[in-house]
């Protein structure tokens, strides 16, 4: 079952990006905006879909409502383009590992000791 679960994560994960590569009018999605990863529930009935996009706070939180505004669209799009019994329900949420993780290398820079060539 989880084999299962991981496909369908990878499948909704690249589907979700070619949507919005290619099919999404809205303009507050028209930026560079990159699905890091997708999440569904045993049970097929929910998806959280990670979502990242360089900007400060104002654009991330432009970025979840624009997204969980067309979290239908995307759903239809999904249950024609899938072969899945249930489509499920998207949640769109902002992945920050990318910042967590550039801020721990800056910290590590900060205390490793300087070597010199």
């Amino acid at each position: 079952m989880a084999h299962h679960i991981e496909r369908v994560n990878s499948l909704l994960r690249h589907e979700i990006s070619e949507l919005l590569r290619y099919q999404v009018k809205d303009p507050r999605l028209d930026t560079f905006i990159t699905v890091t990863a997708v999440d569904t529930s045993s049970d097929m009935r929910h998806a959280k879909v990670f979502v990242s996009r360089l900007g400060g706070q104002e654009e991330k939180q432009e970025t979840l409502g624009a997204l969980a505004s067309a979290a239908g669209f995307f759903r239809r799009e999904l249950a024609a383009r899938l072969k899945l019994r249930r489509v499920p329900e998207l949640n769109f949420q902002w992945d920050d590992s990318l910042e967590r993780g550039d801020r721990l290398l800056r910290l590590i820079d900060r205390v490793s000791p300087k070597q010199e060539p």
